[in-house]
């Protein structure tokens, strides 16, 4: 056996795993009231309300001069915009049965496809990607709300699990986009603030 075909073995023992795992957890904890209750607010990580708090973020800052938490919520926005997009794109070019489907082991696995949002695209979990990057985009600007924002973006992906929603290695997955999306954002924005910053020094000059 080639180390080709060994990895892809390997590969798909894990993704097999990760399904019998993922449809284990939804089977037992998906109707119980406090996953219920849980899933319901996790949508919050949805795009439309987190889109909206993003704006409200920026709009408060303006209104009040507060030009830090105006630039957190520029940070946040631009952060969440970048990890939908590349989750938009795997999940138009990945298709994966959600758990609470219990399709067979096949369906389950991620293979090449063009659907949308829906019942086909598990992977990856874009509100874990979102939540994530918003999460990091606060800390990044208020490091003393590191705690509380990593605390609600780790809740808001593991509760995709018991809900049936992800499987474990979409919520991976969704965040390792959203982390790497405020990286990107961060860098961009430091370059931004160095840029301005030599401007400043030189008609100051």
């Amino acid at each position: 056996m080639g180390r080709k075909q060994q990895a892809k073995d390997q590969a798909k023992a894990l993704v097999d795993a990760d399904t019998e795992a993922g449809q284990a957890v939804a089977r037992e904890l998906s109707d119980h009231p406090v996953v219920k209750v849980a899933g319901w607010l996790s949508e919050v990580a949805d795009q439309p309300p987190t889109v909206a708090i993003n704006l409200c973020v920026i709009a408060t800052g303006l209104v009040s001069g507060n030009g830090r938490l105006t630039r957190t919520g520029a940070r946040m926005l631009a952060a969440h915009g970048l990890a939908t997009a590349v989750k938009a794109v795997m999940k138009h070019n990945i298709d994966r049965a959600r758990p609470y489907l219990f399709a067979s082991r096949e369906a389950h696995r991620p293979t090449p496809g063009e659907r949308d949002e829906g019942p086909h695209n598990s992977f990856p979990s874009g509100h874990t990607a979102g939540a994530v990057a918003v999460a990091r985009a606060v800390a990044r600007e208020y490091p003393q709300a590191a705690g509380p924002a990593y605390a609600g973006a780790g809740a808001i992906a593991a509760i995709q699990i018991p809900r049936g929603k992800h499987f474990p290695i979409d919520v991976v997955v969704g965040a390792v986009i959203g982390w790497a999306a405020e990286a990107v954002v961060a860098r961009a924005v430091a370059t931004l603030l160095a840029a301005e910053q030599g401007a400043r020094g030189q008609r100051g000059g």
